[in-house]
């Protein structure tokens, strides 16, 4: 009896109840379980679910498992009242949620492709909340390692007007039998971050705020054939890990930033990854860039996804695929690249030389006035589509297999989201850059690249879309450059190299248990500097002006890049 009471008692005070910040933390890497239970059945998508994969997860460093599922089919559950979900599906799910939990993964399951939902939400409200109400109570005796997600990307006809009430009526539910259990709250606009300012949370001490992020998308989601044809002009789209494709990256989430901080709400990335028909090298290092940096702002966070079309596993050899694999879980941050730019547009908003105009359908409308510099854009009756109120630019020339960085500011007197893109002006009207979503609080900065993988356009447009909510704002210093990769070096983790003092006077240091063969210095034109076999252990800078350097210092084992200021 006592072996058996201090065993109960080991069990209760391993998972006494967290703080919602703590479970968080204890989330900290993910991965997303897709097109597994997600897909219409279990083997459709030809991605099922394998017994002994939680083990590999967990091998893999991995603290969590997000398991998308799909629970609105006739199959697993009743379309007519009272929309009982199939007893043996549920089973079925706590069956791998079981297996996640003997593993030491935290998990989270949630409601995903509920697609008549974002068709027609009024009408499928009370079977959404029904099955919520049966999920709800089949997990109730669950510990705190299970999380509940309560949709996944909420979009087209259930916009922030419609998801707002839902989303707290579903947490009524949830709250009667599952009183402390981690919820899930996501943005409207498809987790985006451009829906978070639309967001409604709740006063409840147990949410965590979910967030999608698969920017560029045109670099993400190249070739990815349920986008449609215009995914396949985007092949070929690299990123480079420039500081400027980080600092899209690092403005982008300024807003969720500051509100997880007023509101006391953590974070989540639910969802990030590059599709498989983008480069190795590129994924590796948008991968690692974001993991690396989600874990400096304490997000957690899931990879997309395990073992299909963005996985990090493959299921005919058993083995994970390298570098991916290594380059999310395992690597230290890699090297920013370096790059110089040249601007090909800068906007002046004049009527007469730099004509911007507000084009406007549906039941949007709006005025534009131009001039010091800047549009002053007045949105006074919203729509249902953001493309129905549009700022545009036309005649702006585009050069095939050139890359591009935009960059632009907007100021308000309250907080201001939509789309930026560049495009075609005609036919499908498809995306060069992709589609950039933003949320700006008052005054803020957007900015991001792409590589035009399109044919030359001569007359290009410039796209604001910003048709769904009223707003009146400001656009300035709207900026379009021309990005040149000045140095690339294969980026190696694993090569230690200590290079010092930085900044620097008349010598540099180099420290490092490798053999070391050779080093060039090149400033940020490109232009190499000083190229020599390292004798000693000290480099002489006495011969190079003050500025910014590269350093490119070749060991036994590969070649490393760093960075240095001569004062």
């Amino acid at each position: 009896m006592r072996i058996t009471l201090l065993f109960l008692l080991f069990i209760n005070t391993s998972f006494a109840q967290l703080s919602i910040a703590d479970l968080n933390k204890k989330l900290g890497k993910g991965v997303n379980m897709g097109n597994m239970f997600e897909a219409p059945t279990e083997t459709e998508w030809g991605n099922p679910f394998q017994d002994g994969y939680f083990t590999k997860v967990a091998g893999l460093g991995f603290n969590h498992v997000r398991i998308p599922i799909r629970w609105d089919t006739p199959v697993r559950s009743g379309q007519t009242s009272p929309f009982t979900v199939n007893f043996t599906f549920i089973n079925r799910i706590k069956n791998v949620v079981d297996q996640a939990l003997k593993e030491n993964l935290y998990v989270i399951i949630n409601m995903h492709h509920h697609e008549t939902m974002f068709t027609d939400p009024d009408a499928n409200t009370d079977k959404f909340l029904a099955q919520w109400t049966q999920i709800s109570e089949a997990f109730k005796t669950y510990d705190q390692r299970v999380l509940f997600e309560v949709l996944n990307e909420p979009h087209d006809k259930l916009n922030a007007a419609k998801w707002n009430p839902l989303f707290k009526k579903a947490l009524e539910i949830i709250r009667k039998n599952n009183p402390n259990r981690g919820v899930l709250i996501a943005p409207p606009n498809y987790n985006g971050l451009s829906g978070v300012s639309s967001l409604e949370i709740p006063n409840d001490p147990n949410l965590i705020i979910s967030i999608h992020y698969y920017d560029p998308f045109n670099f993400t989601h190249q070739g990815a054939d349920w986008i449609g044809a215009g995914s396949t002009a985007w092949l070929g789209t690299k990123w480079e890990n420039t500081t400027q494709e980080r600092n899209e990256v690092i403005q982008s989430f300024d807003y969720l930033k500051n509100l997880s901080k007023a509101k006391n709400i953590p974070v989540h990335i639910g969802e990030f990854g590059a599709y498989s028909k983008a480069d190795m090298e590129s994924r590796a290092k948008w991968t690692n860039f974001l993991a690396r940096w989600f874990e400096e702002q304490g997000f957690s966070w899931a990879y997309w996804e395990f073992s299909a079309g963005f996985g990090i596993y493959d299921p005919k050899t058993g083995n994970a695929i390298q570098p991916l694999a290594t380059a999310l879980v395992k690597d230290g941050m890699y090297l920013a690249t370096e790059i110089l730019t040249q601007t090909v547009y800068s906007a002046t908003f004049q009527t007469a030389t730099d004509p911007w105009f507000l084009g406007l359908n549906g039941t949007a409308k709006g005025t534009v006035a131009l001039g010091s510099n800047q549009a002053n854009v007045s949105v006074t009756q919203s729509s249902d589509q953001s493309w129905h109120a549009q700022l545009l630019r036309n005649n702006i020339k585009l050069v095939k297999g050139k890359r591009y960085f935009v960059s632009f500011e907007i100021s308000s007197s309250e907080t201001v989201s939509g789309t930026q893109y560049i495009g075609k002006n005609g036919g499908d009207y498809a995306s060069y850059s992709g589609y950039k979503g933003y949320s700006v609080d008052k005054n803020g900065k957007v900015s991001y690249s792409f590589i035009m993988t399109s044919a030359t356009d001569e007359a290009a447009r410039v796209v604001f879309d910003i048709g769904t909510a009223k707003s009146n704002f400001t656009v300035k210093n709207f900026r379009i450059e021309e990005e040149k990769i000045v140095v690339l070096a294969t980026e190696t983790p694993s090569i230690k190299v200590k290079v010092y003092p930085n900044p620097s006077s008349e010598y540099l240091k180099i420290e490092s248990d490798l053999k070391i063969n050779e080093y060039k210095i090149y400033d940020l034109s490109g232009k190499m500097l000083d190229q020599n076999i390292l004798k000693t252990d000290t480099i002489d800078l006495k011969s190079i002006p003050s500025g910014k350097y590269i350093i490119l210092i070749n060991t036994e084992k590969g070649t490393t890049r760093q960075r240095f200021i001569k004062k």
